[in-house]
């Protein structure tokens, strides 16, 4: 109900009248949670996100506060403005030191603010190497999209297999060898993209490192499941079944540099920045070319992959690509010829321009990298490949970090750089309600005028008052003898008398 003050009145009123609930709260589907959960607040100006977090402060005073709760109503029952903060915490006391840290502008663990960055988002999937033992263990008793996508996919794989690939995530020996750390990254990569979509998360366009460009094409739309396992399977056991004797080692050189010392017989496998080359070939020549560079590094690989030592297994893998269905992709995939099943023969023994792939990325507007795998292998690669472009670089999990909290913050990240995160989604797994809260920090500010008393008026250009009466009075003559009323001045009337 509304009523309008009319005739001139400056009052306006506004009765909202509704049921009450049945319930206090209004209560959301999910099982019980005891993890990290994000708060997730925002303001139109950096004073107001400030503002927001001092309102928020409210633990010490109400401890019975459910944490989850509160989150829960800040992500599906607020306005979202430019400037954002998400304070990510399973404690109180997380809480109480991500806000304050938010109010007096600091940089914490756990606390993530910022603003909306122009540009698309690009993914990135790592590749070999990358891997750990255990990956998505927490992903999979938290998220249960992730864990369905994941059984999806290795319910395919196993089948390709020498076993399936759930006995193999906990034993580093066989994780690492080449036969099931591919499709072990694929299968977990392939889960975490359906992850993020499933928070609304999606690409505008996606590339990869080595075998994570085989996974790009997949979340592209390159092939279906069964396809993309196969092409991954079948990849991955040719490589395993190459003839051992040879190595890899990293460079922190130009490419320049490098390709100057290059012997005959070793190859550059990977040029992943301005100056980070990888070179790959018989293990005694590579070794003698990492010799000649401080700072060089030997890779935990199992083969020379990226050179001239794959090359027996090119055959076989193209007739494996030519019994595949190719489509159309929905997703730019940059570096690739996706439809051409040359391009993916070749790419095994190709160099892999990492660099190029970012550059391109970022040339088709690509202002936030999003790295899918389950570590941080390529986002400091790619700070180094665009130097001091403003970008904003994400790494989905850190092998240093439980993965649920990385993840939310990762999703927190991108939230506060323009990212839409479907909050409700991610709350779908936790038995949370909504609760009241704080209203919005609104920045007040007056507009009317200030009367002073001391204002200088003559400086102004005005009068000041009480200086002269108006309209001012005539002035007459007490006396006057008018000997001819038509000769006296107004305001003589001619029947008064002739004096006034």
């Amino acid at each position: 109900m509304s009523s309008f003050g009319i005739s001139g009145t400056n009052t306006n009123a506004h009765v909202i009248v509704e049921e009450a609930p049945a319930h206090a709260v209004e209560p959301a589907t999910g099982r019980p949670w005891d993890g990290a959960v994000p708060w997730v607040f925002s303001g139109r100006s950096p004073a107001a996100l400030r503002a927001q977090a001092e309102r928020l402060d409210f633990l010490d005073e109400e401890p019975e506060r459910d944490l989850r709760d509160v989150g829960f109503s800040l992500a599906t029952g607020r306005s979202v403005f430019e400037h954002r903060a998400v304070v990510c915490g399973a404690a109180r006391s997380d809480f109480l030191r991500g806000l304050t840290a938010v109010v007096d502008g600091e940089c914490v663990s756990g606390v993530v603010s910022g603003a909306v960055v122009e540009g698309g988002t690009g993914w990135l999937f790592s590749g070999q190497g990358s891997q750990r033992v255990g990956m998505g263990r927490g992903l999979v008793g938290r998220f249960p999209v992730f864990a369905e996508a994941l059984a999806e996919v290795c319910g395919v794989l196993d089948g390709l297999l020498e076993r399936p690939l759930a006995g193999v995530w906990d034993e580093p020996e066989l994780l690492d060898r080449t036969g099931f750390a591919q499709p072990g990254l694929f299968a977990f990569q392939v889960a975490l993209a359906r992850l993020w979509r499933s928070w609304g998360v999606v690409p505008d366009v996606v590339g990869g490192h080595s075998v994570g460009e085989l996974t790009a094409a997949y979340v592209a739309g390159v092939w279906s499941l069964e396809d993309a396992c196969r092409v991954v399977a079948a990849r991955a056991r040719l490589m395993q079944a190459l003839a051992p004797g040879g190595a890899m080692v990293a460079l922190p050189v130009s490419e320049e540099q490098v390709r100057a010392v290059l012997p005959v017989g070793v190859d550059v496998a990977a040029v992943n920045g301005p100056r980070s080359v990888v070179v790959s070939g018989p293990e005694q020549a590579v070794l003698a070319v990492g010799d000649r560079f401080v700072g060089s590094r030997r890779l935990r690989v199992s083969h020379a992959f990226h050179s001239r030592l794959v090359e027996p297994m090119l055959a076989e893998f193209g007739r494996v690509l030519a019994d595949v269905e190719f489509r159309q992709p929905e997703v730019a995939v940059v570096g690739a010829r996706v439809g051409d099943p040359d391009f993916w023969v070749g790419q095994v023994r190709d160099t892999v321009r990492f660099v190029d792939t970012v550059a391109a990325m970022r040339g088709q507007g690509v202002g936030r990298f999003v790295e899918i795998g389950p570590d941080a292998s390529l986002s400091g690669l790619v700070a180094q490949c665009l130097d001091d472009t403003p970008v904003v670089v994400v790494a989905s999990l850190r092998k240093d970090r439980d993965e649920v909290t990385a993840v939310t913050q990762a999703a927190g990240e991108l939230f506060t750089h323009g990212v839409q995160i479907d909050w409700g989604a991610y709350y779908a797994g936790i038995a949370a309600n909504r609760v009241p809260l704080p209203t919005y920090a609104f920045q007040q500010q007056r507009y009317w005028l200030t009367p002073t008393t001391d204002t200088d008026l003559n400086a102004a250009g005005l009068t000041p008052p009480n200086t002269h009466s108006w309209p001012p009075s005539p002035t007459y003559p007490t006396t006057t003898a008018c000997s001819s009323p038509a000769a006296c001045p107004p305001p003589h009337n001619p029947g008064s008398p002739t004096t006034w």
